[in-house]
């Protein structure tokens, strides 16, 4: 199956500035994102690939070891001619990112100090609810800002956790507005003896159960992050209009199987809520296409050591004709993308070569 939609649209994965992979489990999205950036740098751009994904396959799939929150240059191999481009690679540290906001927006550095000392700040950058996502996000606006790159492209986990990662500065915004945000800000702003009642019997009630230790943490920090959270706030907004913005690209990517091209299909779906289109379909290990064999010819070859062979290749084309009935529901769905098939290779992709040989098949 060739590639489908506008040409603008095929083109869009190339020349976007963000490239941004999404998708199911096991489906190749990391080797996918090393791949794409990879072309990049073969084409002359300054590439940066980015994983947040925890499983950390991003050092195996560019066959290097060392890669860690800061960008990383990956060398050209050398059986191979020097790149007219860069290949750098990132591998998400949440809590080196949050601390690295922390000490962005502090009014000080006895005030960041404070913050990143105090056992509230750590058990909440390590334990809450959306902070990878949130973190991931600000490390890819803290890339792209930097003007080092000409292309970046993100490697997320798998498809729920991506779909946070897109609503992760809207999820910030709302926390920072919400009633209970504000009621535990509330003490650092009024003082205890000025809150209503029902606030006080509320502390009261939380110190008994937790202990009066961990209320008076809580309301050190929140009175240490005082007057940090429009920072926070702000570029939580500009990091969501780059995710909108024409400068950045989604790849959405799959298998052929019909578990995977269902997920993929929901994903794009909740994409499509949130305002967000797949302008690339990235569709991994498939079978090659085989023409069926002649009956002058398989009646030559029956009854003998090459007879089981016929036998294998209907059975390969059976499984290409299932492929492509999958694929068909990809190109109704999303008319508009480009759909983008990778083949089986001969070898697994954990190196830079057999990177080498997937990049071909991204884009034109």
């Amino acid at each position: 199956m060739g590639s489908g939609g506008p040409m603008s649209q095929a083109a869009q994965v190339v020349t976007a500035e963000v490239v941004v992979c999404v998708g199911p489990g096991g489906v190749g999205k990391t080797t996918t994102a090393a791949a794409l950036a990879l072309r990049g740098a073969r084409a002359g751009k300054r590439a940066c690939v980015v994983t947040i994904d925890p499983a950390r396959r991003l050092a195996d799939a560019l066959g290097i070891s060392g890669v860690g929150n800061e960008p990383h240059l990956v060398g050209t191999p050398a059986d191979q001619d020097p790149w007219p481009g860069q290949l750098w690679a990132v591998m998400l540290d949440a809590q080196g990112t949050f601390d690295y906001l922390v000490n962005r927006y502090a009014t000080s550095p006895a005030q960041a100090g404070a913050i990143l000392a105090n056992p509230v700040y750590r058990n909440i950058s390590a334990a809450l609810s959306g902070t990878q996502e949130y973190m991931a996000i600000e490390k890819l606006y803290e890339l792209t800002e930097s003007g080092d790159f000409d292309l970046i492209v993100v490697d997320t986990p798998p498809a729920q956790h991506a779909l946070d990662f897109m609503e992760a500065p809207k999820h910030l915004a709302r926390l920072f507005d919400n009633r209970v945000f504000r009621l535990v800000m509330a003490p650092t702003r009024v003082g205890l003896r000025a809150l209503e009642i029902g606030t006080q019997l509320m502390l009261r009630t939380i110190s008994k159960v937790a202990g009066g230790q961990v209320v008076a943490d809580t309301v050190q920090f929140f009175t240490q992050f005082e007057g940090m959270e429009e920072g926070f706030r702000a570029r939580a907004a500009r990091a969501d209009e780059l995710l909108h913005s024409q400068r950045t690209s989604f790849a959405l990517v799959c298998s052929p199987r019909r578990d995977t091209i269902d997920e993929a299909l929901y994903l794009a779906s909740q994409l499509s809520l949130v305002g967000l289109q797949a302008s690339t379909v990235v569709v991994n290990r498939c079978y090659p296409r085989y023409r069926p064999v002649s009956r002058a010819a398989a009646a030559a070859l029956a009854g003998t050591n090459l007879a089981p062979l016929l036998d294998n290749l209907e059975e390969l084309r059976t499984a290409g004709a299932e492929e492509d009935e999958q694929l068909a529901r990809v190109t109704a769905a999303l008319p508009h993308a480009s759909v983008r098939r990778v083949p089986f290779l001969a070898r697994e992709v954990c190196d830079l070569g057999a990177l080498g040989e997937v990049a071909p098949y991204l884009g034109a």
